[in-house]
């Protein structure tokens, strides 16, 4: 009896203490925001409570939001409403929280001090300064699609934010203003002019040739009028994108650009960058639209080709090969043109099986595999380029276009390999320039090196596009290390010792684990699609065939992309079937600029 009767002592004592909590929090408005919700069940107790502590928060900085009350008018309240609200998802739900009743009854009591409430934002505010930052990067790269990507998503979220008019870029300038000018500068260097135009069955294909203040851009997204509707997007790379016209003849005279950079698809990966774009109206940009004229064909190609703005010229390859016994120029390719004219012939009439006489049974394979990618069309010719090595040949590189159902089309160079019989024994998606220049830049590697580095990363990255598990296991060390690291946002205070409130988690996975996970990845999307820059590449101490490549990957699929540092050390003991022991791969560089390489693992 005595012990019950101690029991009720407490729950009374806690009750009451618990009581003046709450209460003391409501009658102090000065100090706390808050909010009471009940529910049948506890998530819809919270959700009532986050909504009306909402209310008090976006009440209290309305005015401050001078963006959304001049766009918005009448609708100014329940606009910035709507905006204070994008934050329950993430910062909003780190508020205190006690729980009254428990279910079925539920009530629960959310509350924030009010001079706690700029650490609500500063996270949205270090994100803002994130994306311009990296679209300043993708800039000075010539990756206009990822600039203005980055530009755009800055200045939504900063329309999100109660400082937008007073936050600065690291320069000092108001990002409320520079933002715009960022993009309205990218639209402005930008040149597009009408190629080839090559007919086939049913349709034609003209190439665009497409520049940014002179350069042939990294990457470039764009849909083009087709005299009813825009068309898909599409994904130009190297300076080289196409329009489609569905007849064989077309009376072009100039084709209507529509550039794309609100990039909505890649922004639902996000949720809080997605759940902003839905709650604001989009920002038209009127320069973002273009005119393609016609153009003088060896005007365009002078210029692409010019020393000052080729970033890399495939050419250049035979007169490095003339010193070099690795590389050696195909004085006569008759035979292998043949082989490639019609393996475009095959492509363009959708006549697969027709080209399987000239491939090797894994060629073949690798072909079929290749066609069902998307759906592939062969783009204007271009001169071909012919280089063996020992008993191969290599023909760079045909360009071609991919078609997705998901509105996405992608431009891409195809490279052959042929092997002694004349056969294509390998098929696979060119390297960018830069990522080419990168690694043939690297004077002091023997040219033999270079090759089967280029060649390793155009087949890896051909790999992960087709899906070949196979492959891939292969080439993985039954007892690889695998790192994939991870960015979490941790809670904002005055003790948090790391830097930006960001720490990097890495997991360690197994050759098979991470097999597991990639099967599950390859299943989940349409596509997939690799994109490389920046390559620093070292040779191991230990091993004269051991290298470490460390190289910026761009990553884009049907339902998700992202951008990171990966690091492969790689055996190349045989040339024929490198083996990779260690994969790392972080979404960002760490502190002092640094990310894994051959010192962590050498």
């Amino acid at each position: 009896m005595k012990n019950l009767f101690l029991c009720v002592l407490v729950l009374i004592i806690s009750g009451n203490l618990f009581s003046q909590t709450v209460e003391q929090v409501k009658s102090d408005n000065l100090n706390y925001y808050w909010g009471e919700g009940s529910g049948t069940t506890l998530e819809k107790a919270n959700n009532e409570a986050l909504s009306m502590l909402i209310s008090q928060i976006s009440t209290s900085v309305e005015s401050y939001f001078e963006i959304l009350k001049q766009e918005s008018g009448s609708q100014y309240k329940e606009k910035v409403y709507s905006v204070v609200r994008t934050y329950s998802s993430s910062t909003l739900k780190n508020t205190e929280r006690i729980l009254i009743n428990d279910e079925p009854n539920a009530t629960v009591f959310r509350y924030v001090k009010r001079s706690e409430l700029f650490k609500i934002f500063a996270e949205r505010r270090e994100k803002i300064i994130d994306f311009a930052e990296n679209a300043g990067i993708a800039a000075d790269k010539l990756q206009i699609a990822d600039a203005l990507k980055y530009y755009y998503w800055a200045f939504m979220l900063l329309k999100s934010h109660p400082d937008c008019n007073s936050i600065k870029f690291t320069n000092g300038e108001l990002m409320a203003v520079w933002l715009p000018a960022q993009l309205n500068l990218l639209f402005a260097g930008i040149t597009v002019t009408l190629g080839e135009l090559t007919a086939d069955e049913g349709f034609a294909t003209q190439t665009l040739n497409i520049t940014h203040k002179g350069l042939p851009i990294a990457n470039y997204d764009y849909s083009y009028w087709d005299g009813k509707n825009y068309s898909n997007t599409i994904s130009a790379k190297d300076g080289l994108g196409f329009v489609e016209f569905s007849e064989t003849k077309p009376a072009v005279k100039d084709v209507k650009l529509k550039t794309e950079y609100m990039f909505e698809n890649e922004a639902s990966t996000d949720k809080e960058l997605f759940d902003v774009m839905q709650k604001l109206d989009p920002v038209p940009f009127p320069k973002s639209y273009f005119v393609a004229k016609p153009k003088n064909l060896k005007q365009i190609a002078d210029i692409l080709q010019s020393p000052e703005n080729k970033l890399v010229d495939d050419k250049t390859i035979p007169s490095e090969a003339k010193s070099n016994s690795a590389f050696t120029q195909v004085t006569d390719p008759t035979s292998y043109m043949k082989a490639v004219n019609q393996l475009k012939d095959a492509i363009r009439k959708a006549n697969y099986e027709s080209a399987k006489p000239l491939f090797t049974d894994n060629g073949f394979e690798i072909f079929t595999k290749l066609v069902k990618y998307g759906k592939a069309r062969i783009l204007a010719d271009k001169e071909l380029l012919f280089l063996q090595q020992g008993d191969e040949v290599f023909c760079r590189a045909i360009p071609m276009s991919f078609n997705f159902a998901n509105n996405k089309q992608f431009v891409e160079e195809l490279v052959l390999n042929f092997d002694v019989d004349k056969k294509i024994s390998n098929l696979s998606f060119a390297l960018g320039d830069k990522a080419i220049s990168d690694i043939t830049a690297k004077t002091i590697w023997p040219e033999k090196v270079k090759a089967q580095l280029i060649n390793f990363m155009e087949d890896y990255k051909t790999a992960y596009a087709l899906k070949r598990l196979d492959y891939i296991e292969r080439i993985f060390s039954d007892d690889a290390l695998i790192i994939v690291g991870s960015l979490l946002k941790i809670k904002l205070g005055d003790m948090n010792q790391y830097k930006d409130n960001k720490i990097l988690k890495y997991n360690h996975y197994t050759k098979q684990e991470y097999l597991k996970r990639l099967k599950y990845a390859f299943n989940s999307k349409e596509y997939i699609n690799l994109q490389f820059e920046d390559n620093e590449i070292r040779k191991s101490g230990k091993s004269p065939e051991t290298y470490g490549i460390q190289i910026r990957q761009s990553f884009y699929s049907s339902n998700y992309s992202d951008g990171g540092y990966l690091f492969l050390l790689i055996d190349f003991v045989n040339p024929d079937l490198p083996v990779i022991h260690v994969r790392t791969w972080q979404p960002e560089k760490n502190a002092d600029g640094s990310i894994y390489g051959l010192n962590d693992f050498n």
